[in-house]
C-alpha cells in the first residue's frame, strides 16, 4: 500500500507520498525503480493509492480527457470522475465489482487531489470530499493523520512541512510505506487562502466544502533525490 496526504494551510496546499511498491512480501524500493505516486494534472497534482496498475492508466486517461478534465471544485471533480469511470470500463477493462451488495459500480480508484482550488479526495464509488485542513489515504493514513493533527496549528509549519511530517509518520510505522518522501506545493487562488489557525487550536480532518477558482501553480519537489 502507501501513505499519501494532502494539506491546506494559509495560501498554500501540499500533496505528498512515500515511494515504496510491494508485491506481496516483496518490497520494490526507490533504490531499484523510480516509484512515483504523485503526478501532475493541469495546474495541480494527484496521488493514488492501491494497485500499481492504476498509475499508467490514470496518467494516460486524465491526459486524454484534455479540457474535459476539470478539477476546480467538488462538483467538477465528481463530473470528471464520472467520465473517468466510463473510460475505465470501455478502454481499460476495469473490474467494477467489489462486493455482492455494492450500491454502484466501483471505479477501484482512491486518490487525493491538490490544486489552486483546494484539496480533494475521491473514493471508489466516486464519492468526492473537499477538505479544509488535511487528509490521508493508504495503509499508513492513520499514522499520518495523527501526526498532522498534532502539528497542524503550529505557526512555524507550512502546508508542505506538515505534509512531510504526515508521510514520515507513515514511513516510520507502516510496513508498506518507505521513503524518500515526495512533496509538491501549490498556491491557492488569491482570496481563497484561509487565515493561519490560532496556536493551541485543534483540527478534525473532516470533509468540508472547498473553493473553486483555479490559478497558476508554484510547485516544488524537495523529497526526491
Amino acid at each position: 500500500m502507501t501513505t499519501c496526504v494532502v494539506v491546506r494551510k494559509g495560501a498554500e496546499v501540499a500533496i505528498a507520498a512515500d515511494a515504496l511498491v510491494t508485491f506481496g512480501d516483496t518490497r520494490l524500493s526507490r533504490a531499484y525503480e523510480r516509484n512515483q505516486k504523485v503526478f501532475p494534472v493541469g495546474d495541480g497534482f494527484i496521488a493514488l493509492a492501491g494497485t500499481t496498475a492504476h498509475f499508467p492508466v490514470m496518467r494516460t486517461l486524465l491526459a486524454g480527457l484534455g479540457e474535459e478534465c476539470r478539477l476546480g471544485s467538488r462538483d467538477d471533480v465528481f463530473r470528471t470522475f464520472l467520465k473517468v469511470h466510463e473510460k475505465l470500463k470501455s478502454d481499460y477493462f476495469v473490474n467494477t465489482k467489489e462486493d455482492e451488495d455494492d450500491p454502484y459500480e466501483s471505479s477501484q480508484i482512491v486518490c487525493l487531489i491538490a490544486n489552486p482550488a483546494g484539496i480533494f479526495g475521491v473514493y471508489s464509488y466516486r464519492e468526492v470530499f473537499s477538505f479544509d485542513r488535511f487528509w490521508g489515504i493508504g495503509s499508513g493514513r492513520n499514522y499520518a493523520l495523527g501526526a498532522m493533527h498534532a502539528v497542524y496549528d503550529r505557526p512555524d509549519l507550512d502546508a508542505g512541512e506538515i505534509a512531510r511530517i504526515g508521510v514520515d509518520a507513515g514511513v516510520e510505522f507502516d510496513k508498506s510505506s518507505a521513503g524518500p518522501i515526495e512533496v509538491h506545493t501549490v498556491r491557492l487562488h488569491e482570496g481563497d487562502a484561509a487565515p493561519a489557525p490560532a496556536t493551541g487550536g485543534t483540527t478534525s480532518g473532516n470533509p468540508a466544502t472547498g473553493n473553486t477558482a483555479p490559478d497558476s501553480a508554484a510547485t516544488n519537489n524537495d523529497g526526491a533525490p
